[in-house]
């Protein structure tokens, strides 16, 4: 009886409170819209122990026998984060050591240690089955140290004269030296380029790859990616090419624009993230410097790949524990901005463990699975947030306030309206939005950590903890009104109705 009272009571207030936020229409998903899970593919699962041969955990420099088996088995896990994408270091087949993917040996096959092009293939349709997208990491500027055409001699022509990079500031020097000492292709060659696409063209009719991450674009001519991205596009509608420049001058990566790149990991972002959220108290303004100034470079700036750190970087988290600070915080407030701004977010492996690490090979260490969820569990929070909210892929950005590491901005896509809160500072904050910000009387209903807060005055006044972040939609007022005092009347009249049926039973019983 007890138990039926109190249901009964209980539903009104779950009809009131349970309004939803709407997302605006879903649109066909584009790759603005996609959230990247970049992994090196011998550091990530082993799955497959048969094809474990001079596997030596112990040596960083040594395989250490992740495969495409292992990634399959690991699919679920990414798409439960929110990924809807992968990205593979290369996979094709490499020298001795050669466990990051760069010395290719062979362009047709992939490498022994990471299992059969059927196996891939595998990877690929159950990719696909979870509606997530696979990305390549596509080599060509070089060939592995010791590759049977170095010393060939009638592929002496397919290289460049063996010369170290002296000035790295001559474009020539760049795209003809060996670069980390590997023989340099030399892409004006029609063969060489001929031999390139074919093999570029050959992955994607074989295996239905989605896109291509392309390694060191500023060490080959622009002519050549012309030619590129020309014939790529030519193979699969809306295939996505991402390029890396390892520059921090935006208007030299944007010169590779031209070719048909879709667009570039972004490097000079980068910098301002690292310095921004490594410790508190750091100004935010310069992140949104660089979205004004990639709006006016970038064709398509949403396009940009965005990140905190990958398998060339020192691990973010080192820097946090530099600071003497817990990097899960640090990891949730940039994260946080990566997931609400323009550009695709490309989160790498073990970053949703806080993995550690320095300089390579330290910042590729084995995944470890058995660890603490907290983190795990936000990302996946925001991806939904992410998918779920076109506002957050491809609205306009706007920043309200910043103050020495206190950012809101908004993003307004269509009818939806997103306020985003990032309190990277010391101390708990307040941020008064006017109507000149925000759209007076309505409210702004915090998804993370269930903040509500109400227009009072033509006022929106926000306080966040912190380390504490804060996305919140733009929605009607909710309040008592018509329709929720018809619902509670029903559920009152019912309730008496039950008690008036209850009385008249217990009677019976006792006559």
């Amino acid at each position: 009886m007890k138990k039926f009272f109190l249901t009964f009571i209980l539903i009104p207030f779950l009809l009131f409170y349970s309004a939803p936020i709407e997302a605006a229409e879903k649109e066909e998903r584009k790759w603005q819209d996609e959230t990247i899970y970049f992994l090196m593919v011998d550091r990530f699962n082993d799955g497959d122990t048969t094809n474990n041969f001079k596997v030596d955990v112990n040596d960083p420099n040594a395989y250490q026998g992740g495969d495409f088996q292992g990634i399959i088995d690991k699919l679920d896990y990414i798409k439960d984060m929110g990924f809807t994408a992968i990205c593979l270091t290369p996979i094709f087949d490499n020298e001795e050591k050669g466990y990051p993917g760069y010395w290719i040996k062979d362009f047709y096959k992939t490498e022994e240690h990471f299992g059969s092009i059927d196996k891939f293939k595998e990877l690929v349709k159950e990719a696909h089955k979870r509606n997530m997208k696979v990305i390549l990491d596509f080599v060509a500027n070089n060939v592995g140290p010791h590759h049977k055409w170095v010393n060939d001699p009638e592929k002496q022509d397919w290289f460049h004269e063996k010369k170290e990079i002296v000035n790295w500031n001559d474009q020539k020097e760049l795209e003809n030296g060996w670069l980390y000492g590997l023989p340099d292709l030399a892409q004006e060659n029609p063969e060489v380029k001929k031999y390139l696409l074919d093999a570029a063209k050959w992955w994607i009719k074989q295996t239905d790859i989605d896109g291509y991450l392309l390694d060191a674009v500023n060490h080959v001519p622009v002519s050549f990616w012309v030619d590129f991205a020309k014939e790529i596009k030519k193979e699969k509608k809306d295939f996505y090419l991402l390029g890396v420049v390892r520059s921090n001058d935006p208007t030299y990566i944007a010169r590779y624009v031209k070719a048909g790149i879709d667009g570039f990991v972004d490097y000079p972002l980068n910098d301002y993230l690292r310095t921004a959220f490594a410790k508190p108290d750091q100004s935010l303004k310069g992140l949104f410097t660089v979205w004004e100034r990639n709006k006016k470079i970038y064709k398509n700036p949403f396009l940009m790949g965005t990140f905190m750190d990958n398998h060339d970087t020192v691990r973010f988290t080192r820097e946090a524990i530099n600071n003497n600070l817990h990097p899960g915080p640090r990891w949730k407030l940039a994260l946080t901005y990566l997931y609400t701004t323009p550009g695709i977010p490309i989160v790498y492996y073990g970053s949703e463990i806080a993995l550690d690490g320095g300089e390579a090979p330290d910042n590729r260490r084995i995944m470890d699975f058995q660890t603490d969820k907290e983190l795990i569990d936000y990302i996946s929070k925001i991806g939904e947030l992410r998918d779920k909210h076109p506002s957050l892929t491809k609205g306009t950005m706007e920043l309200l306030h910043e103050k020495k590491g206190m950012a809101v901005y908004k993003r307004v896509y269509g009818n939806e309206t997103s306020v985003i809160a990032i309190n990277n500072t010391t101390k708990s904050q307040k941020v008064t939005l006017t109507k000149k910000d925000i759209e007076d009387g309505k409210e702004l209903r915090g998804l993370l950590n269930g903040d509500l807060v109400r227009s009072q005055n033509g006022e929106y006044n926000l306080f966040l903890d912190r380390d504490q972040a804060e996305i919140y939609f733009l929605a009607e007022k909710t309040g008592l009104n018509i329709s929720f005092f018809v619902i509670m009347a029903a559920v009152i009249t019912s309730f008496i109705l039950f008690l008036v049926l209850a009385w008249k039973k217990g009677r019976k019983k006792i006559s």
